[in-house]
Parts: structure tokens; sequence; C-alpha cells
């Protein structure tokens, strides 16, 4: 395609801040106060932000009133220098503005009746259509070499008709906000493209609500986010506008949050707890859990409210960036406007209340109580020890008759929800560790040791990285203990051995001590016979209250034909591996070795090394953006770890420049 420069030198004058028909309602200019998005307004000073490069535009005419709005905050006018159009459709791809003083006039068009106002200023905006159908800026010159004037200045730009419109200051168009600057999706992983469409991303709610910012938070977000899309490949961010223009919600993921995204985005946990708590920042996470059972973060967002729509926005943006795939389950606080956000977006995933939030609450909801100890102890032993509904049902029923609380509105309204959160109710829901079914288990915040309730924005996004980091060094130094070391047997088991070949170190420990918990168990009997189920009772000396044990009774149904076993404690859907009850029905019928079923990938040494996507590739383009996002999650992982030392960096730049020369051998073979 060949360019075609045209140059606008002769031009007529226009409005500032000219809103093309059919902008939307974005706007681009931040209060440092309140996240305002206005470009006129006569209570404060607005300062419009800086244009800076990768910055996006869904139209060339939102580009330019955004750079002409900023110019006429920051105090001087703009001209387009020069334009670039397609030869056959003429269709425009690409343009240049500048300040009016940019250059100089030729000789023969100076008007020695007029001062001469050019300066060769260099102030200057370079733009282009890019694959993505939006405009984008690729190079920024904020420095003039003169002085700026009064705001306000009109600028230059060519009309189609030909006329010129010349409004008063005053004019009811002049005070109205800025429309422009639609894009706020910024996508450059993949095809450049998203599937998320802004308007879309605008809520319904009539509630004039927004972010409440400090000063100079608003600039601090925009900048972080600027910065993140051009530093780290595959960022994603979205912000949400309310109907004044307002910056109300923000959504952001970078590339290591969305490779993650498709290892361990099976079961996440939504944490809430600086929005409802009331901290100074409203800050959301969606947390997962990694092949070390560490946490990992999977996308982060500020939300203005705890309202239905926010939810909603903020659901549907996380699922953009996870290519549209909806978790098996997701853990949130127990709160029936979430409830609400998640069934309506996430309609097949399996939805439950942290049962540690839930637990935390008892001192507060029930601590004024009398006998309080006693209905806290009777509490834990029918949610912990309960092993059949029925057996959770009369503990329950006992409590609230032998203390008299059948009045307490949270306890009726907890049983009402029992289904959701109650360990006896959910032993087909899959949740990978993050079950907190045993006393003690919490699901504890990811930036636990880095926000406090009065830590201001500017101070989280340095503490963010920072924590970010250190989180990737733990799970490097996991990933390589466990591939260079072997852990250390402590029993002659074979599901032992087993294991200990396939899985990360940390996961193996927790199934470890399912092994040798295995002794504690002193009977495996079995009792029925159901064509070809057989169910087994194991007994298992438990402790209780301190160094008591009682003796415990457990359930384990056993298909030989199938090789399936599962017991009543469900310790597999909920930790992701076998208990001691049904290693020892395995073991009584002479097995083994665990059935492969039973052996998650996702806690193997190499899983994401091995990991392959099954999106279900319809067309070409998809595959493409398939094959670009695995390539990279692997590149990533070299990456990861070719920086932990020089000779970690030396091996990993070789293996790059030695897998590129074979990709351009191939290529040659195909000329």
């Amino acid at each position: 395609m060949e360019e075609i420069p045209l140059h606008t030198e002769q031009t007529t004058d226009t409005l500032p801040c000219e809103t093309p028909p059919g902008t939307n309602d974005g706007k681009a200019a931040f209060d440092d106060q309140n996240g305002n998005l206005e470009g006129n307004n006569s209570q404060g000073r607005k300062e419009f932000v800086a244009p800076a490069v990768g910055m996006e535009f869904e139209t060339y005419d939102d580009a330019y009133n955004y750079y002409n709005c900023y110019a006429r905050e920051a105090g001087f006018s703009v001209r387009v220098k020069n334009s670039w159009f397609k030869r056959n459709s003429r269709e425009k791809y690409g343009a240049v503005l500048c300040c009016s003083s940019q250059g100089f006039k030729r000789v023969k068009d100076v008007n020695r009746l007029r001062k001469e106002t050019r300066t060769g200023c260099p102030a200057m905006m370079r733009m282009r259509l890019v694959d993505s159908k939006r405009w984008r800026i690729l190079e920024v010159t904020l420095e003039h070499n003169h002085l700026l004037g009064v705001k306000g200045y009109k600028s230059i730009r060519s009309m189609g008709s030909g006329t010129k419109r010349k409004l008063s200051s005053n004019s009811e168009l002049e005070i109205q906000p800025v429309k422009l600057y639609r894009a706020l999706v910024i996508d450059t992983g993949g095809d450049g493209t998203s599937n998320f469409n802004i308007r879309q991303a605008k809520s319904s709610s009539d509630q004039p609500n927004q972010l409440n910012l400090r000063k100079g938070d608003a600039q601090a977000m925009y900048n972080y986010l600027c910065r993140m899309q051009l530093t780290n490949p595959n960022f994603f961010y979205l912000m949400d506008l309310n109907d004044e223009g307002r910056l109300r919600n923000v959504f952001w993921v970078d590339a290591r949050a969305r490779a993650a995204n498709s290892y361990f985005g099976d079961v996440i946990f939504f944490d809430n707890t600086c929005l409802s708590n009331r901290y100074e920042i409203p800050l959301v996470a969606f947390v997962g859990v990694n092949h070390h059972g560490q946490p990992v973060l999977l996308g982060c967002g500020l939300l203005a409210s705890e309202t239905m729509e926010s939810y909603i926005w903020l659901f549907k943006a996380w699922v953009t960036c996870t290519s549209g795939h909806p978790p098996q389950t997701i853990i949130t606080d127990r709160c029936k406007v979430l409830q609400s956000a998640v069934a309506d977006v996430f309609p097949k995933s399996h939805h439950r209340f942290g049962l540690s939030h839930i637990m935390r609450k008892v001192p507060e909801k029930l601590g004024g109580l009398r006998n309080y100890d006693a209905i806290r102890k009777a509490l834990l032993k029918g949610v912990y020890e309960a092993l059949k509904p029925f057996d959770f049902e009369a503990a329950w029923g006992f409590m609230i008759q032998r203390f008299g609380v059948a009045d307490n509105e949270w306890l009726r309204l907890l049983y009402e929800d029992r289904a959701l959160w109650a360990p006896v109710y959910l032993k087909d829901t899959f949740f990978m560790g993050m079950a907190a079914a045993q006393p003690g288990e919490t699901l504890n915040a990811f930036f636990d040791k880095y926000l406090h309730k009065q830590t201001p924005l500017k101070e989280f996004l340095d503490k963010y990285e920072l924590a970010l980091q250190k989180k990737h060094k733990e799970e490097v130094i996991a990933d390589m203990e466990s591939r260079n070391s072997s852990p250390e047997l402590k029993t002659r088991c074979s599901f032992e051995l087993q294991l200990s070949k396939v899985y990360t170190r940390a996961i193996f420990k927790r199934f470890q001590l399912e092994v040798e918990e295995m002794y504690s168990c002193f009977s495996t009997t079995q009792i029925h016979i159901d064509g070809p189920i057989t169910i087994f009772l194991v007994k298992e000396r438990v402790l209780h209250d301190g160094n008591r044990r009682e003796i415990r009774d457990f359930e384990v149904l056993y298909n030989r034909a199938a090789a399936e076993v599962r017991c009543i404690c469900s310790c597999f859907n909920f930790y992701g591996y076998l208990c001691r009850h049904a290693l020892c029905v395995l073991n009584f019928n002479g097995v083994e070795e665990i059935p492969s079923k039973y052996i998650l990938s996702r806690w193997k040494k190499d899983y994401k090394r091995l990991y392959l996507p099954d999106h279900g590739a319809d067309n070409a383009d998809t595959e493409r953006v398939q094959w670009f996002n695995q390539l990279y999650r692997s590149a990533l992982q070299v990456v990861e770890e070719g920086v932990i030392s020089l000779d970690h960096y030396k091996v990993a730049l070789r293996a790059f420049e030695e897998s590129l020369v074979r990709v351009h051998s191939l290529e040659k073979k195909h000329v």
C-alpha cells in the first residue's frame, strides 16, 4: 500500500473541542480530585491527561478532538500537518497533528501586514489506524519552543463543507462536557482486538456514582495503566464512566495474570474485602491458586460502589480477557448483590460463599449474645464435623433450641443460605484447596501485607508491583525446588512414591500427610454391595479437643471396574487429592497405584510447560490468536527463569536465538 501524504495548511477555524456526530459519552480529561473527565467546568481547573504513545481512539475525530481539547487547556492551537490516505479507497489511515506554530512560512506566503506566529515549534502527535480498527498514537512531542497563550485557543481544522463555524465564548455548546475518547479498552494481546464493546461497558444504572479519589490519584492511575500498556505485553485494562462522564470503575490485568488465568482460572476467589470494609482504596481482586498451592493474581479492579451493575461490568471485563471461559467455581463473600451478578455473568459456574469469611463475622454478629462461647463452640462443631446434611441440621437445631437464638436474624438468614457455604452441602463442588473446609483454614487477601485501611492509591500502585514481584519470585523458587530435588519419603506406601515423582513439592507434602495418617485408620470393613459399587466403613482415631482422640466412621464408595473411589469427607473435591480413608480402601483392595483420574495435572511439576488449552478454534484467525497466546505463555516461562542468574540469562538468550534461526529456516523452505 503506497502512502499519499496530503498537506493541509489552508484550513478554517472551528469550535474548540468540537464534538463529531455519533461520538460516545466517554471523556479523556481527568480531574485530579475525583476522576472527573470533563473538558470545561467553571468550578475548578481541569487538567487534561497529556497524550502518550499507545493511547487509542475509536475514530479519527475522537483522536483529533482529544488533542484539540488538550491544546485548548494547555494554551496553544492545533492544525493538521499531514494526512495519509489509501490510494484506492481514499480511506484515511494516518495523520500528524501539530502546534499551529510548527514550521515556518515560505517567503512567498508571508503577509507583511500580519505578525509572523510560526516558530518551528516541535510539539506534535503522530497517529495511525491499526489492525484493531482504532487510531493509536505512535509518537508524541510535548515540548514547545514558545510561550503558551491563554487557554481557549481556537484550533484550525479543515471543514468538509468549507464553511466556518464561529461561536461566542459563552455559547451553550462550548460549556458542555467534551465528548470524546471512546476507546477505553486497551488490549495489546493476541490480534489486538477485544470483543467487549465500550457501549456495553457503560452500566444502565441511573445512580450518579463515581470513584472517590484523592488529588492526583486519577493521574497516577492513568499514568500507571499507560506505562503498563507500553512495557507489559498482553496487558489489558478497561475503564467505566458514569452518565456524567466521571470515572466509576477500573479493571486491569497484566500479561502474567492473563497467562495464569489459562492455567489456574478453574477455581477463583473474588475478594471484595477492601470495598465492603470501606478501605481508602475500593480494591477488588480475582485470585486463583497455582500448582504449588500459592495464591496467584488473576485480575484487579477499583469499584465505586457495591452495586449489581458495577459487579456485572467487572465480571464481564474479566471474562473478556480470559477469552470468554468462565471459572468452574467462584467463591465470594456472602452478599445477595454479588450472588445476582455472578448468576447473571457466570450462569454455568458453581457459586459458593467463602466459609472463612462467614466464620470471621461470628464474633461481630454473635459476640453480644449470652453464652457466646458455648454458642460458638456448637456452631463450629456442626459446621466442621457434620458428614451428612442430617447431622448438620440436627446440630443446628440443637444450638438454636439450647441457647434460645431462634430470633437471631443473622443466624436465620445464614441457615437459609446453608447450601452455598456449609461444607456438608458442597461435596460435589471442586475447590482446589480454596474451600477452607477445616477449622483454622482461611482465604487471605492477596495484598494482605501490602494494604491497610488508609493506604492511598498512589502508594498502593508502588506496593502493587512489589507484591507481584515477591509472589512471582516465590513461584519461581518453588518451581526450581520441585524440579531439582526429590522429597524425603516417610513410609513404604507405593502411593507416596508414585506421587513424589509427579507432584510439586508443596502439594506432595499435603498428600504425604494423608499417607502418613493412613496409620490412624485402624479398621476397613465392607458393609454393603450395590451392583458394581461396594461401600466400606473406615474407622479413624481423630484428634479432638486438644490431645484427646475420638473414633469416627467414614463411608467410602468403591467401584473396581470403573477405578472410582469416593469418601464421604470429599477431600478430593475440596483439596484435589485423595484422603487417607480412600487410600485405605484402595490398599485394602490390593490397588498399588492411584488411578490416573485422581492425579490432577494442575498439581504436576511440569504442568505449565505441558499445558495446552482446548478452546475449540473454529476459524484460522481464532486459531492464530490461540497460537500466539500459547507461544507467549511458553516464552514467558523462559523469561521468568532466565533472570534468576547470569548463567540462566545466557542459556535463555541462546535458546531464543536458536529458536528464531530455526523458525527462519522453516520460512525459507516454504519460499
